[in-house]
């Protein structure tokens, strides 16, 4: 069956993009934003929205900025964008494997290595090398983090979200939500310094439970403990924690709610990551992803080697890279 890993994404809602200011949307791309710059100014986030109304699916933006289709379900796009495709005289051959390259103009869609089991095992990699084109390794991009928690603690609160906290690595930094995973720690914010935990050493990762207040407020707000006052019901109740945060500060036996140090270790692994980095090395590939040692055959989106958060950043440069590839093709095509 086509698209298994695009109806996996729409478990989360299918978040297609985001509305923020197309320069703010750019560096979410960091490293790789020069790579995707033009192709994504010329298919932007409002053209993407575009195409899904005229497959007849309306979006709309969450308060977070995240577009959503307002089914919230991908099933809806898939169908209505196969129909399209059908009318359009397009075949689509399942079940087979690729095996090599044949002649006239080709657009490699392959996906990552992420997610195997659901096709995008990254099997074109030896293909291509085989030709010269060199392989970035892939690694996994937006995953969780192994982290070695007490059995007390996952027992209670393995699939808990801390809301609203910072996250410091290093110079590097990230404001959202972490979740509590039975084997480490994972979520939009851990995903957004994702590249950072994966290739630096910076100590351990701290994280600001309460990053609205100063030190000197949450200072202030604990010293008006009461006597016999639990320490648990004083933080819950002048600091507003959750049982979840409480019970971080006694797993890390942190001292400070600005500053919980949490050992990371390596990703899980690309079995289970949101994402992959690694793929087909940009300088692999023109201003239009054509293969530089393959003219007429391009590869796009999680192919390449890229990556970046999780909130629409991912889909959209699929999308745009792919349709910078095509409008290249038909030009050379006449």
């Amino acid at each position: 069956a086509p698209a298994r890993k695009f109806l996996l994404a729409g478990r989360g809602g299918l978040n297609l993009t985001h509305a923020e200011p197309l320069d703010t949307f750019l560096t979410r791309y960091g490293e790789a934003r020069e790579f995707l710059e033009p192709a994504i100014r010329a298919f932007p986030p409002t053209a993407l929205r575009d195409w899904c109304h005229g497959l007849g699916i309306e979006t709309f933006v969450g308060s977070s900025g995240r577009v959503f289709p307002k089914t919230m379900k991908a099933s809806p796009i898939l169908r209505a964008w196969l129909r399209r495709l059908a009318g359009l005289g397009v075949t689509l051959r399942t079940g087979h494997t690729w095996q090599g390259f044949g002649d006239g103009p080709t657009i490699l869609a392959m996906g990552g290595a992420s997610w195997p089991r659901l096709g995008s095992d990254g099997g074109f990699a030896p293909i291509l090398a085989r030709e010269g084109i060199r392989i970035v390794p892939f690694q996994p991009a937006n995953s969780r983090f192994l982290v070695p928690w007490s059995e007390h603690f996952i027992e209670r609160f393995a699939g808990t979200p801390l809301k609203n906290v910072a996250l410091t690595y290093g110079p590097h930094r990230a404001r959202g939500e972490a979740m509590i995973a039975s084997t480490g720690i994972e979520g939009g914010a851990i995903y957004t310094l994702s590249r950072h935990l994966r290739e630096e050493r910076h100590g351990p990762l701290l994280i600001d439970l309460k990053p609205d207040l100063s030190p000197d407020e949450v200072t202030a707000r604990l010293a008006r403990r009461r006597p016999k006052e639990s320490l648990s019901n004083h933080l819950r109740k002048s600091l507003g924690l959750s049982p979840v945060a409480i019970a971080l500060l006694r797993e890390t036996k942190a001292q400070d709610v600005k500053s919980v140090p949490l050992a990371i270790g390596p990703p899980e692994g690309l079995a289970r990551a949101i994402s992959s980095a690694g793929g087909v090395a940009r300088d692999e590939v023109d201003a239009n992803f054509m293969l530089r040692r393959k003219p007429l055959c391009y590869a796009v989106g999680e192919m390449l080697d890229w990556e970046a958060p999780t909130g629409g950043y991912l889909l959209q440069a699929c999308f745009s890279t792919a349709v910078a590839a095509a409008r290249d093709c038909l030009r050379r095509m006449g």
